[in-house]
């Protein structure tokens, strides 16, 4: 049980081109209710952090089982990360609600980027191999893992493809995680930047809705920025909101339809994969 979310486990799958794999190898990598409450107008939890609720547990023991999975989560994200340096692996894990236009962004990405970086992908999701399979017709390697109930992409099942995926050494690895703005933020996965991908259909107040979320972040492509004669949608507003809760964090304004401000990601990734190297 995840404790962030109140997600299960248990249908975990690793698929590649047609084969699945179990949840239960990977040099001992291993992890781990509804959240109900009532009130007369207005529910609300208090300030901080949210908290979940299951009946028979109290709110000190659900702490302590949270405590407990996110602790198991970061030894595997550790494991992973010295996997990726040893190998020289620049890994980013790449965070959005659903309908940003990750899976698209991810392929024109693929697409552009050519000859110019060794790329493979994770993906990540609760069900259907649809991404993944678009991932894979830009002809790189790519692996789909499907949550089942789970929310969310933890460390242990990205060492599990890892296993099968093997990315080259000197290689980019996209980890495109679960449409979600709440729990990936909570799961070192061994990357290392997390890239949070927001467009401007979502609304400019995602940034101070979902804190956790673009605190976390190392990076936000504005999405869709295509569509901003049509919306209603105040990109300074949303890069305020953004800098609100994460003052050091870059934004860069993107259309994976058209390509505009493409050219400044890719920048970035290039640099990303270089300084890395050179580290």
């Amino acid at each position: 049980m995840c404790t962030v979310c109140g997600c299960g486990e248990g249908e975990t799958k690793l698929e590649d081109h047609g084969h699945s794999h179990d949840h239960e190898h990977h040099h001992s990598r291993d992890q781990g209710g509804d959240s109900k409450q009532t009130g007369q107008n207005l529910h609300d939890y208090g300030r901080g952090p949210a908290h979940a609720h299951a009946p028979g547990l109290s709110q000190a023991r659900m702490v302590q089982i949270e405590e407990d999975i996110l602790g198991r989560n970061n030894q595997y994200a550790a494991a992973n990360r010295r996997w990726f340096q040893e190998r020289d692996v620049l890994t980013l894990n790449l965070l959005s609600g659903p309908g940003s236009g990750k899976t698209t962004l991810l392929t024109r990405t693929i697409t552009d980027l050519e000859g110019q970086l060794k790329i493979s992908v994770v993906e990540g999701d609760q069900q259907t191999t649809h991404d993944a399979e678009r991932i894979r017709e830009t002809g790189v390697k790519a692996l789909q893992i499907n949550t089942g109930k789970g929310c969310h992409l933890d460390a242990h099942m990205v060492g599990h493809a890892l296993d099968t995926l093997q990315p080259e050494n000197g290689s980019v690895l996209f980890i495109e995680n679960v449409g979600n703005l709440v729990c990936p933020a909570a799961f070192d996965l061994g990357e290392a930047y997390k890239v949070a991908i927001l467009s401007t259909t979502e609304g400019e107040d995602k940034p101070i809705k979902y804190p956790d979320m673009f605190h976390a972040a190392d990076l936000i492509l504005l999405n869709k920025i295509d569509l901003l004669p049509y919306l209603n949608f105040d990109v300074e507003k949303c890069i305020e909101y953004a800098r609100r809760v994460n003052p050091g964090i870059k934004v860069l304004q993107v259309s994976a339809l058209t390509g505009e401000g493409m050219e400044t990601w890719y920048q970035w990734a290039k640099t990303t994969r270089q300084l890395a190297s050179i580290g």
